[in-house]
């Protein structure tokens, strides 16, 4: 009983408003996102509805909230993931079909400030950052399991200031969480994905990660196990063909 009243309220959370805008077995699969593709699938989604078929029914959260309701068992079709290591969570769950995972982008990871406030700093090793920060904060997601969190925490360690900010770090459930806090100087200073920074007209580009700093960013997309969808894998295709990679380009994501 414990487990089914778990599974109902993990769809709930899932869908949220996003099933009742469309009819009753008139929506399209349901994709599980990474918070940073809000923008680009949606766009995708536009994009595959304007081909005829029911548009996608799209939930957005950081990647290690997605994974732990797909393993509670949200019926969910595709989950597309910010790095590999949530996607290998699930597929070791055995929830991934096989032969449909598959790197669908990159990122860049870079510091941002509120559009309006300037700071002088220059990214690089042994960089000044708890001093930009003053008495504020720094904004991330979760460095201990959320994507964006992990690579920026992983970025700031090996350029040797993570221990100047730890106790700084104003931690949150997902990137875009993160960004709303420059947005709203909240924070003066937040560490997001470029495609984020793109995004939003309310923040600066203080700088980018070196590359190396941090594991590449890709993002792995997969059909689940749990997929009744008919035109489940026939998105997850066009996700991957050249005019998906088009849409993505155009917010800003890379080749994986």
């Amino acid at each position: 009983m414990m487990t089914l009243l778990l599974r109902a309220l993990a769809l709930l959370t899932l869908l949220g408003s996003s099933m009742a805008q469309a009819a009753p077995g008139d929506h399209g699969p349901l994709l599980l996102a990474a918070a940073s593709m809000q923008e680009a699938m949606n766009s995708a989604a536009d994009a595959w509805a304007a081909r005829g078929h029911p548009r996608p029914v799209l939930s957005f959260a950081g990647s290690s909230a997605l994974a732990r309701q797909i393993k509670a068992g949200a019926p969910a079709d595709l989950f597309l993931s910010a790095d590999e290591e949530w996607m290998d969570d699930v597929e070791r769950a055995g929830l991934v079909a096989r032969g449909t995972r598959a790197n669908l982008a990159g990122n860049r990871l870079v510091l941002v400030r509120p559009a309006d406030k300037p700071v002088a700093l220059r990214i690089g090793r042994g960089m000044p950052i708890a001093r930009a920060l003053g008495d504020g904060r720094l904004a991330m997601a979760d460095p201990d399991s959320v994507p964006a969190g992990k690579y920026g925490k992983a970025a700031l360690s090996a350029l040797g200031v993570w221990p100047q900010v730890e106790t700084k770090v104003a931690r949150v459930d997902n990137v875009r969480a993160a960004l709303a806090l420059v947005e709203r100087g909240a924070t003066p200073l937040g560490i997001v994905y470029a495609t984020d920074a793109r995004a939003s007209k309310s923040v600066a580009v203080v700088g980018a990660f070196p590359i190396g700093s941090h594991a590449p960013i890709r993002y792995p997309i997969a059909r689940l196990t749990a997929s009744r969808h008919k035109d489940a894998e026939a998105f997850r295709r066009f996700l991957l063909s050249s005019t998906g990679r088009s849409i993505l380009a155009r917010y800003g994501f890379s080749a994986p």
